[in-house]
């Protein structure tokens, strides 16, 4: 029975007494009115000597529904966490605290087995995340004949962050006075992840100057085919005109020639499944694992796509879905780093997701799009170019199991990627400049507008997860921020309430922003608690003790534990460069978002299967909730 069908009935039944009901069953009926007319409870607590408004205030929180649990749910949820936090829980916690003495950072090894390279379905699609370039909207509009001369500009700027990384000369980032953790940037270049029967692994080939010799040549895809050739000449980067010269001679060798074998689209399978196919080609000739090492030690991928997306500054949506499902046969789906030129001009980047945060490909895509802008995306230096060796082609052998391996592996990859929904769109009436001058959090503000589209759109509200970034901690990657709080809940019903005044709501609204900060604010210096949950629950497996009930309690996924997040986001931070990646779940969607001064630049995915989910929807429902939102902060004095 609904909140507000207790109600009605309870009050029915009060019109029927004879005799005054007891305080007990006024409080009843008073708890059951405020949470069915104004939701859960919004106001401060009454302190101790007011009895009566503190009686009241007790019997409205008491009926207060947590955002995913019934109040019977959530009564069984209390008490597994009680048993939890006095029992198990506690040895579990000792034992992690016996850990974290003999491990600079308890979390590092497990974080990355458990979130990684242990999984076992396909990586590249429901790991790997990727990108549209921004240079579109400057110097390089979508224009035909010019995609290799793009590409050895793009690919020059693109060894000059490799060159300031290897030297130790970028600059360290700061949040604030307080500097933060760098080592995921040696993870961009020269890395790749292998596949394992049980677990993957990752091979990091790149050093600092300091440390020694890195290796420093590029890997061309090109119509199913492989080539490489050094980046390096007698110690100088080669330059625009020398790399269009290498990049012309791999076009010229594919053109009018048969496709290659596609060997790449094996990264898209099943894990355990590449795993045997690699060992297998590796059987069949040894020459084959010299050509996967070339591969997989290599600076980056850089693949030359036949596909013409044609996005545009406004809509984004062509190039997002294209860097997600495009061509498997020309991106190595294991490498950090696959730089992807499409044939009109324009540019997109899929990595694989486990050596690093999507923060370091937009730090280093930004830096190139800044160098493109500065230089209108031309090449201004010597046309000289130097003798070198051309090319060289990366020839698999191959027999017919190989090549039915590989037909499999292409047949499963374009099944899952024609069910990806993807929208990527610019909102331009405004940015992070209205919502700062309204003294609020740009990001806070996005968050709450989603939760808003959801809530709009499915009628309840959904679990989510934001990424919070731990890197003022050594080797510090992300703790999950939960945005979906009874706070951002309440407002949601109080905005969707055609009875609820304006006032009402930007009370509502203060205090759903108020909560979102403090607990992102709490994650990021390490005061979550998914990250927590994760480390006793890995003791627990580790040692081979029963699984607690905490973890297998139906609210415990119903809440997002497990990696169950309904609602997937990440802010790609307030530059031009965004992302895009797949839905953490089935009934899911994927939501990834850049906020510039004057726009806000999102890109949302679902699975066309679900019967549940549509991304144009909620993108149009986000819309609707931003407009709303300034609307009430330019009203109040919030």
């Amino acid at each position: 029975m609904s909140l507000q069908a207790e109600f009605e009935r309870v009050a029915d039944d009060v019109k029927k007494v004879k005799s005054r009901p007891s305080d007990q069953e006024l409080l009843d009926v008073y708890g059951l009115y405020k949470q069915a007319i104004f939701g859960d409870i919004n106001i401060d607590k009454p302190g101790m000597l007011d009895m009566k408004g503190k009686a009241k205030w007790e019997a409205w929180d008491s009926r207060k529904v947590r955002p995913f649990a019934t109040e019977e749910e959530y009564q069984v949820t209390a008490a597994i966490l009680k048993r939890f936090g006095e029992g198990i829980g506690k040895d579990l916690h000792q034992k992690l605290l016996q850990r974290a003495r003999t491990h600079r950072n308890w979390l590092e090894e497990w974080w990355l087995d458990a979130a990684y390279l242990e999984l076992r379905y396909p990586s590249q699609l429901n790991v790997n995340f990727g990108g549209p370039a921004p240079y579109l909207e400057h110097c390089w509009p979508p224009t035909e004949g010019v995609q290799l001369q793009r590409t050895s500009v793009s690919m020059w700027h693109t060894l000059q962050y490799w060159d300031l990384l290897r030297t130790e000369r970028l600059d360290p980032h700061k949040n604030g006075i307080v500097a933060l953790d760098m080592d995921q940037f040696r993870m961009l270049f020269c890395t790749c992840k292998v596949p394992g029967v049980t677990k993957d692994t990752i091979i990091n080939y790149f050093k600092t100057e300091s440390e020694g010799p890195c290796p420093s040549h590029v890997v061309v895809m090109c119509k199913g085919r492989f080539f490489s050739f050094d980046a390096v000449c007698d110690g100088h980067i080669l330059t625009p005109p020398e790399l269009l010269r290498q990049l012309t001679n791999v076009k010229q060798c594919c053109e009018g020639e048969p496709v290659g074998d596609g060997v790449a689209a094996l990264t898209s399978e099943e894990r355990t499944r590449w795993a045997k196919a690699r060992e297998y080609l590796i059987g069949i000739d040894p020459a084959n694992k010299t050509l996967l090492e070339t591969i997989q030690s290599s600076l980056f991928v850089v693949s030359l796509d036949d596909a013409k997306p044609y996005a545009t500054a406004e809509n984004y949506t062509p190039v997002s879905l294209e860097v997600l499902i495009g061509d498997p046969t020309i991106r190595w789906g294991d490498k950090s780093y696959n730089s992807i030129s499409f044939a009109d001009g324009t540019f997109g980047s899929n990595c694989d997701h486990a050596p690093f945060e999507g923060m370091v490909l937009v730090t280093q895509c930004y830096y190139v799009d800044q160098q493109l802008k500065a230089t209108e995306g031309k090449w201004k230096g010597s046309e000289t170019v130097r003798p070198m060796p051309l090319p060289e082609e990366l020839v698999f052998t191959v027999d017919d199991r190989v090549r039915s391996d590989i037909a499999h592996a292409k047949q499963q990859y374009f099944e899952t990627t024609q069910d990806l929904q993807v929208v990527c769109y610019a909102f331009t009436s405004f940015g992070k400049a209205a919502i700062k001058q309204r003294k609020l959090h740009p990001d806070t503000f996005i968050q709450l507008a989603l939760q808003l589209a959801y809530y709009r759109q499915h009628g309840r509200s959904g679990s989510c997860y934001e990424t919070a970034m731990t890197r003022r901690f050594y080797h510090g990657r992300t703790e999950t921020m939960r945005p979906c709080t009874l706070e951002a809940q309440n407002w949601c019903r109080i905005m969707l309430n055609p009875a609820a005044s304006a006032e009402a709501k930007r009370k509502a609204l203060l205090l759903a922003f108020n909560k979102h900060n403090k607990l992102m604010a709490e994650a990021q210096n390490g005061k979550g608690f998914d990250r927590h949950l994760l480390g006793l629950y890995l003791i627990a497996k580790e040692e081979g003790l029963p699984m607690p009930d905490l973890f297998i309690d139906p609210l415990y996924s119903k809440s997002g534990g497990g990696g169950n997040f309904t609602l997937s986001t990440s802010l790609a931070g307030y530059t031009t460069v965004h992302g895009v990646g797949a839905p953490m779940v089935h009934n899911g969607y994927g939501f990834f978002y850049c906020i510039r001064d004057d726009r806000i630049v999102a890109s949302c995915s679902a699975w066309k299967s679900s019967p549940e989910t549509d991304a144009e929807t909620l993108f149009q429902n986000l819309v609707t909730s931003l407009h709303e939102m300034l609307h009430l902060a330019t009203t109040a004095q919030l």
